[in-house]
């Protein structure tokens, strides 16, 4: 994400604000704007922590959001990545960890929907490596609903990498593949598990296939073989959850 991006919409905003106010340089809103209630809150939540409010005309909010503003904006400073060795070592401690990797996923739609998925389930994590994949931008932040500030996210130079040593902490690898060997229902998912999930059209690469412990695939027999990469994520991470709850007799 570059310097001073703009971020946009009242939840991603708001977001913002609870979590991680200090990336909040500025807020933007439209001239014009009624006074809800979210809107009271955003503004409250920007002056107590001395945050400038700027009123703009809305057809400059159109050019600085190039997207569904809903009349607010916020400029912001890049998110920080968390590192992966400090991701491993706040996970030793944690029972039954999920985390998710994301081998190539380019689409900043489909990484905003998969975040905001593992907040909701209470993932503990997301990979993704520096190359061949989108970053953290405002699209991703808009698509997550401002969730991904609440969830670390990693960057890692080699996914190979990452998989070998998450392994050597006691984590399942299971890649999620239309040629897999189970269903994704019939794995079992109350140990640290990490889901591997591939990019658009290529799905997960050859080499990182190779590294995964089991291969897991959706059925699918209808008209088309394959879902949406958010899509099947959130399939998948809701079985791992039910699963766990059904574990803990909830």
């Amino acid at each position: 994400m570059e310097k001073n991006e703009i971020v946009y919409g009242r939840n991603s905003v708001e977001a913002l604000l609870e979590t991680s106010k200090r990336r909040v340089n500025k807020l933007y809103l439209a001239k014009g704007i009624k006074f809800d209630s979210k809107m009271r809150k955003i503004i409250d939540l920007a002056k107590n922590n001395s945050i400038p409010v700027q009123e703009v005309p809305r057809e400059k909010l159109n050019l600085i959001a190039e997207g569904s503003h809903q009349g607010i904006a916020a400029s912001v400073s890049p998110i920080a990545y968390m590192e992966f060795d400090d991701l491993l070592n706040n996970l030793k401690n944690v029972k039954n960890s999920l985390v998710i990797i994301l081998d190539g996923v380019e689409d900043p739609h489909n990484f905003g929907s998969i975040v905001r998925t593992a907040v909701a389930a209470g993932a503990d994590g997301i990979i993704i490596p520096k190359r061949r994949s989108t970053p953290v931008t405002s699209t991703v932040e808009k698509a997550s609903a401002g969730t991904v500030e609440k969830i670390p996210i990693v960057q890692v130079t080699n996914i190979v990498n990452a998989i070998e040593k998450l392994k050597e902490n006691n984590f399942w690898i299971f890649g999620a593949e239309s040629t897999g060997e189970k269903y994704y229902f019939e794995a079992d998912y109350n140990l640290n598990c990490t889901l591997v999930v591939g990019g658009e059209g290529q799905g997960i690469s050859t080499l990182v296939k190779k590294h995964c412990d089991i291969l897991i695939k959706i059925p699918m027999p209808g008209k088309i073989n394959s879902l949406n990469v958010a899509n099947a994520t959130s399939i998948i991470i809701y079985e791992i959850l039910r699963q766990r709850l059904c574990q803990e007799g909830v």
